[in-house]
């Protein structure tokens, strides 16, 4: 097959200090660059038999990398009442009330995004979904995915009462007199509500919600993707696309298989091993199982993240992984060559994240290993430090911080700790590899969206809130090569995928207008015109 020319075009390369990050044409081949730069020096490596393509002055970007996300629950979340932009209780009444009305047959309604600064008090209740959907089992996912909001319908189908235990890690929440009240946290909801929803959800349900995700990472010009709680269902459902696509994921796929605390080292080990097996069986260049998940703590919007100093209110919260856990788990992974992720929201978390880290590297001695630490939160000065010297990954998500969903962490904290939240600029300094992704659906998966929060502490959600500590923002070029470049390098893809230059993937976007040239506002108005994976279309508007 003869290379094909791409050509005018600015072609932001995210080569950053390795070299030019600008230029003419690409040359592609196979699905793999082999040239980037100048328009003359294109048509001298393509020679007289190449294939030219015009991409008509737009900006091209090396296709998005999003380093931590669900994708069988982003399509299924797809598919969900989304309640994020409600708020108000009064609101999400109305939305449930609407859903249930336009499906009347459904077993069950299910909603996602909701936030607790919308409902009064931020303590939701069974009895405000009951007031208006009370026929059926109601689960709505709170928007950090980390607890479910149900109705007594829902209640009596999981099973719940007075005398169901809290598990490991989790808290089902109860009134005085010691009854539950609708709202399941942490552990609680992924045993209970997540178990339930994949039992009653069939195969080719599944199939239709990753297929949801396919076609909207490539709307949103991402190419690639790090799966962050992936399980047999969720990897059944991903090889069956693998044959229902030809053989090819429409995205390179890399996941890292979830481990609960059991509370047994041996059962915990056992998890292990059975994600070193699936890695070492599946090694597909779109899809691979490279490493594991420790969710180490819960979130600061429910006072459930792990922090050295109690919250506003004086709570305090336990992690759900403590050290002497953890340290067998991570050092049996790290000896079997997974990449460890550990989910650290809070800055006792995060402690105990790289203690682990450290413990897992005297344990085995010195070899390969690139683990990392998820979301960063709310870390104390010196982490950022700590996690360059330990060569860590620093995997953050600027839509996590979107102005308008930052006032209930800030007032869940309501101290100096606020000044320093989602402190990207800490881990560039410090030198650490930096890592932007959008966890979605806890966030929207869209890519430019996701840059815009990132480059001015705003809001893709609602532009009219003012910036939250926009001095803490990034560059643009910065930060699309945290989402491209950096991204890829965290799940160990850094000398073949995110960047536009000889060698790699030929995976890129073309997009409509140049925020470069516009400003970062217009971030929220490009779009996505054309979507190149491995040199071939696989979205295109036209």
């Amino acid at each position: 097959m003869a290379p094909t020319l791409f050509h005018n075009a600015r072609i932001f390369t995210a080569n950053g200090g390795d070299g030019d990050d600008w230029a003419e044409a690409l040359v592609v081949e196979a699905g793999v660059i082999t040239y980037a730069g100048g328009l003359a020096g294109a048509r001298e490596a393509a020679g007289p038999e190449a294939e030219h393509e015009d991409l008509g002055g737009r900006l091209v970007l090396p296709g998005f990398v999003d380093a931590h996300t669900h994708l069988l629950m982003t399509g299924e979340a797809l598919g969900k009442v989304e309640l994020t932009s409600a708020r108000s209780l009064e609101e999400i009444q109305l939305r449930l009330a609407q859903a249930r009305a336009a499906t009347p047959d459904a077993a069950r309604l299910l909603g996602r995004g909701w936030l607790f600064d919308s409902v009064p008090g931020g303590e939701p209740t069974a009895a405000m979904i009951d007031a208006v959907v009370a026929d059926v089992p109601v689960y709505l996912d709170a928007n950090d995915l980390h607890s479910c909001w149900v109705n007594s319908a829902a209640l009596a189908e999981l099973g719940i009462t007075r005398d169901t235990p809290d598990p490991i890690g989790g808290r089902i929440e109860r009134n005085a007199d010691g009854e539950p009240t609708g709202m399941l946290f942490e552990t609680a909801a992924q045993q209970h509500v997540w178990t339930l929803l994949a039992e009653a959800s069939s195969d080719s349900e599944r199939d239709a919600a990753i297929d949801r995700t396919f076609e909207a990472y490539l709307a949103a010009g991402v190419t690639g993707a790090v799966d962050m709680a992936m399980d047999e269902v969720g990897l059944a459902t991903l090889e069956r696309a693998l044959e229902r696509h030809g053989g090819e994921l429409p995205i390179r796929v890399a996941a890292h298989w979830f481990i609960e605390n059991t509370g047994d080292d041996a059962a915990n080990l056992a998890q292990v091993r059975r994600a070193a097996e699936h890695a070492e069986r599946l090694s597909h260049p779109s899809l691979r199982v490279v490493g594991v998940k420790f969710i180490i703590d819960g979130v600061i919007d429910a006072c459930t993240a792990a922090m050295r100093r109690p919250y506003a209110d004086g709570r305090d919260a336990e992690a759900i992984w403590p050290l002497e856990r953890l340290k067998p788990a991570l050092a049996a992974a790290d000896a079997a060559g997974l990449q460890a992720a550990l989910h650290a929201i809070g800055d006792a978390a995060s402690d105990i994240a790289l203690a682990a880290v450290e413990h897992a590297m005297e344990v085995n001695g010195d070899r390969p290993r690139r683990h990392r630490v998820e979301h960063l939160e709310y870390a104390a000065p010196g982490t950022a430090q700590r996690l360059a010297a330990l060569g860590v990954t620093a995997s953050m998500q600027p839509v996590h911080t979107d102005a308008a969903v930052r006032a209930n962490w800030d007032a869940m904290l309501g101290d100096d700790r606020v000044e320093r939240g989602f402190a990207w600029p800490e881990y560039e300094e410090a030198g650490a590899l930096l890592a932007f992704s959008t966890d979605a659906p806890t966030a929207p998966h869209a890519a430019l969206p996701n840059m815009y929060v990132a480059t001015t502490r705003k809001s893709a959600l609602d532009p009219s809130y003012e910036a939250v500590q926009p001095e803490l923002a990034v560059p643009l070029l910065r930060a699309i090569g945290h989402a491209t470049r950096d991204a890829a390098a965290s799940a160990g893809d850094g000398l073949t995928h995110g960047r536009l230059s000889a060698g790699y993937a030929a995976d890129f976007a073309v997009v409509d207008i140049d925020p470069f040239a516009l400003g970062d506002e217009s971030l929220l108005s490009a779009k996505v015109l054309r979507t190149v994976v491995s040199g071939r279309t696989a979205f295109d508007v036209a």
